[in-house]
């Protein structure tokens, strides 16, 4: 399933070097001061600490990262009349929301795709791939377009960072206090850590990960269909669902896996559990919420 893998790499491996930091400064101590209990206070400030530097620190390189990995090429002075059309329609979608004028960018790709990132919104880019210029029409571009400046304009980037921030805190939080109990009640340690704290806070933390990545993955699809309505307030309802059905006809391939969150298009269509992981909603199903809103704007104007 297609996630966050940059994001989530570069929060993971922050997690990591913190704690074994910490750790090897004598700060990550959560127990009282005769290492019998739980110093809770501690805990979760060691937690949140731990927790928010992650997301955060992805957060701010992610712009920059996602430059490098992708391969994008800023249109610093536009050198043909696309580049033109390009900037001056990001320009005037910004201006119409209200944030500063992103980036823009082009990147490599046969696929239909775009991204948007960054961590303010009068700092953001906009990219597009070579794929989508060639296999859209210009309402259809400017309606992609109109979508990822809603990603920025509805701070998207942010409180993904904030949500990622506060499940990472109780996945530390909780895994250590799982990780505390089997150790005093089954292993009947006494005072410190005993080996079986190390190993069950370790498991604890993959599945209350696991866990928690379904919140994440639920507000990454709800900030799409939020997107499209955005996206269709900019550039027309039927502009954004014509470049949905078109990406829906062409079968485009998602973004990487590092970038796939970032995007337009993830077109897979999961059920069950499957679906908690996704990324994105189906393609039909963003079409279908569009056009019963476009339905219902017609009935209330009748």
């Amino acid at each position: 399933m297609k996630r966050i893998l940059l994001y989530v790499a570069t929060n993971i491996a922050v997690l990591v070097v913190l704690s074994i930091t910490l750790r090897l400064l004598g700060i990550d101590r959560i127990l009282d001061e005769q290492g019998v209990g739980l110093d809770m206070n501690a805990l979760l400030i060691f937690s949140a600490v731990i927790g928010f530097s992650g997301s955060l620190f992805s957060l701010a390189i992610s712009k920059w990262t996602a430059k490098r990995m992708m391969g994008v090429r800023i249109i610093e002075q536009p050198s043909n009349p696309t580049e033109r059309w390009l900037v001056e329609t990001v320009r005037r979608q910004a201006e119409a929301v209200g944030i500063g004028m992103p980036e823009v960018g082009i990147f490599e790709s046969p696929d239909m795709n775009a991204f948007a990132t960054g961590a303010r919104r009068d700092n953001a880019l906009v990219a597009v791939s070579t794929g989508l210029l060639a296999g859209m029409s210009k309402s259809e571009v400017e309606a992609v377009l109109a979508h990822e400046v809603s990603h920025v304009a509805n701070g998207d980037m942010v409180t993904l960072t904030l949500i990622q921030g506060v499940v990472n805190t109780f996945v530390i939080f909780l895994s250590r206090v799982i990780g505390y109990t089997v150790d005093r009640v089954v292993f009947k340690t006494e005072r410190g850590h005993g080996p079986a704290f190390i190993v069950t806070v370790i498991i604890a933390q993959l599945v209350l990960g696991i866990l928690a990545s379904m919140i994440v993955m639920w507000f990454s699809r709800y900030r799409e269909f939020r997107a499209d309505a955005g996206g269709a307030q900019l550039a027309g309802r039927s502009a954004m669902i014509a470049a949905l059905e078109r990406l829906r006809q062409r079968h485009s391939e998602p973004l990487p896996e590092h970038m796939a969150a970032f995007g337009i298009n993830n077109s897979r269509i999961a059920a069950g559990i499957q679906r908690l992981f996704m990324t994105h909603p189906p393609l039909e199903e963003r079409i279908a919420a569009l056009r019963a809103a476009e339905t219902d704007l017609g009935l209330r104007r009748a």
